[in-house]
């Protein structure tokens, strides 16, 4: 999801297991064209994994991540929270999580429809991309 405007840049339907959120999350990362410019992604607790970090930055990316301070040591240090730029992610990385709420509560998603991971997927992209067209409404109707 962009910061800016909440639309969805890229969805997925993945397998729940214990590391299906960061390796699609990794995957999702790779499929966005190359940039100039400095990128951040933002993530929970769940994010905060040596791995994780260091493919993030592997892929170019500044990982905006919420430091897990229930065990001894975070991946994420000082130089990257001291950043403004690191709580303002923080704060609108909530935002993800009204896609799901609306895919779940208004567009029905809140069991599988279909037998077979293909014809799921395709429910998703699609329902996504309605989100999308919705999004794009009600920030047109918005005045500037």
């Amino acid at each position: 999801m962009e910061h800016r405007n909440a639309l969805l840049v890229d969805i997925e339907l993945s397998e729940a297991n214990g590391y299906a959120e960061r390796d699609t999350a990794l995957e999702l990362l790779g499929r966005l064209p190359a940039s100039k410019r400095r990128r951040t992604v933002a993530g929970d607790k769940g994010y905060d994994t040596k791995d994780f970090v260091a493919d993030v930055h592997d892929l170019g990316f500044t990982p905006h991540i919420a430091p897990n301070t229930t065990r001894q040591r975070s991946t994420i240090d000082g130089r990257t929270t001291r950043h403004e730029g690191h709580a303002t992610s923080q704060r609108i990385r909530k935002r993800i999580e009204e896609p799901f709420g609306w895919i779940k509560t208004i567009a029905g998603g809140r069991k599988l429809r279909y037998i077979g991971r293909a014809r799921n997927r395709a429910w998703f992209l699609m329902t996504g991309a309605v989100y999308n067209i919705i999004r794009i409404g009600a920030l047109d109707a918005t005045p500037a």
